[in-house]
């Protein structure tokens, strides 16, 4: 083969895999960075905010609700305390009954923050965790309800006008 008929084939490759990347881009669908129906104080959540969540969840919130949203064993029965155990985030808990902006304020402000004079253990993270970290912790825990918990805390959320 000599120089030219290498160049020539070296080219011809080119083209064709430049000609085959633009057909299959073509043929993609176009990537939504949202997660589909999920949103938070009434905007749209980008999937990266649910990645996000999911790690600051570990790090700031597994200790106590668990690594899987459980929450604690017997947590509808109150400790020698007198407080409640970290409820679950999953479907089996209650946080799905709060609006956005309530979850907002308790992780920020603590509980007492909504209701004033109860005693948690759950500290408030509003020093420790910026607002966009509270968010993404608390989109990753929306993410993973099931549809009929979902539609509940959506509305729940849309008919809360901070009053």
């Amino acid at each position: 083969m000599t120089v030219n008929q290498y160049v020539d084939w070296v080219w011809s490759l080119v083209s064709t895999l430049a000609t085959t990347g633009l057909v299959v881009l073509a043929q993609s669908e176009p990537v939504d960075p949202h997660v589909e129906g999920l949103t938070f104080l009434g905007e749209p959540v980008l999937a990266a905010e649910v990645t996000a969540g999911q790690r600051l969840y570990a790090d700031n919130c597994a200790s106590c609700h668990g690594a899987n949203l459980e929450g604690q064993p017997d947590w509808r029965r109150r400790l020698d305390t007198g407080r409640m155990p970290a409820p679950p985030h999953d479907d089996t808990g209650h946080t799905w009954h709060h609006s956005d902006r309530m979850l907002f304020q308790i992780t920020k402000g603590g509980v007492g923050a909504v209701v004033p004079g109860y005693e948690s253990d759950m500290p408030a993270f509003g020093e420790d965790l910026t607002d966009a970290e509270i968010e993404a912790i608390l989109v990753y825990i929306k993410s993973t309800w099931p549809e009929r918990q979902s539609a509940f805390q959506a509305e729940v959320s849309a008919n809360d006008t901070g009053g």
